[in-house]
C-alpha cells in the first residue's frame, strides 16, 4: 500500500476527527458529542481506528495524526458552542484523550 503525503494524512485526520464528532451529535442530538453514551462506545473507539490507518498510511512522525483527530473534535466543539465557560477544562479534557490515539498511530506506523 503506498504512502500517504503529510499534508493529505493532516487533512484526513481533521476531517475524519470533526466528522466523527458532528455525525455523533447530530444522530443523538446531543450538543456536545462526548455527552452521548455513543461517543464512549462508538466514536471514540472509531477515533483510535482513524488514528491507526492514517498512522500506518503515513507513518513518519504518526503521533500527530492522533493529535489531530483529537484538535479537529475540539475545534468542532468550540464552534458549535454557545457557552464557552467550561472551554479550558473541555480542552484539557482533549489533550488526555489525545494520547491514546496517537500511540495506537505510532504503533500502527510501525507496523508498516
Amino acid at each position: 500500500m503506498p504512502r500517504v503525503s503529510a499534508s493529505r494524512a493532516l487533512v484526513l485526520s481533521l476531517f475524519l476527527g470533526a466528522g466523527l464528532w458532528l455525525a455523533t451529535t447530530t444522530l443523538t442530538g446531543r450538543r456536545e458529542a462526548w455527552d452521548a453514551p455513543s461517543y464512549w462506545t462508538v466514536t471514540y473507539p472509531l477515533c483510535l481506528v482513524a488514528a491507526a490507518a492514517v498512522g500506518y498510511l503515513s507513518p513518519e512522525r504518526a503521533w500527530r495524526w492522533g493529535l489531530a483527530v483529537m484538535l479537529a473534535q475540539a475545534v468542532t466543539m468550540a464552534v458549535l458552542s454557545r457557552e464557552f465557560g467550561l472551554l479550558p477544562l473541555g480542552l484539557l479534557m482533549f489533550g488526555v484523550l489525545a494520547v491514546p490515539p496517537m500511540l495506537v498511530a505510532r504503533f500502527a506506523a510501525s507496523r508498516r
